[in-house]
């Protein structure tokens, strides 16, 4: 069975470490935990898949408006672990994000996806999704 949750317990965030971990290699279990439960009080959620008591997908995700797209979901985090990709557990845990995004009365699901991200991109582009713009950043930590 396959089951599509919140992770809003400490416990339940480190359960999806191993799977987030695969897109955010820069950050340590304590240091990913530490951030998520920071972020959950900013507007952030983090929703999983999980088939057979192990985690398959991970999603991060929050609410927003701006002028741009009006009332919108942010994805800021999506993956499946390496060994599940093309089973169908990613695209389980989209469709629950756009139905999510749905019921929440947002017009646009937005994300960026690192340019590398072939894959990603080719998901991406089978779920309807359309490349729209370029995202620029400077760091200033530099």
């Amino acid at each position: 069975m396959t089951n599509i949750a919140l992770a809003t317990q400490e416990k339940d965030i480190k359960r999806c470490y191993t799977v987030l971990h695969e897109l955010r290699t820069h950050l340590d279990e304590s240091e990913m935990v530490a951030q998520i439960l920071r972020q959950q009080n900013a507007g952030y959620f983090l929703v999983y898949c999980e088939a057979e008591d192990e985690i398959r997908s991970v999603a991060g995700f929050r609410y927003s408006e701006n002028l741009a797209y009006g009332k919108f979901m942010y994805v800021d985090d999506l993956v499946t672990r390496n060994e599940d990709r093309s089973k169908g557990f990613g695209k389980l845990l989209f469709d629950w994000l756009v139905a999510s995004a749905r019921a929440h009365r947002c017009g646009v699901v937005a994300l960026d996806s690192g340019v590398q991200r072939f894959g990603a991109h080719r998901f991406y582009l089978i779920n309807q999704m359309h490349i729209v713009s370029h995202h620029f950043i400077l760091r200033l930590d530099a």
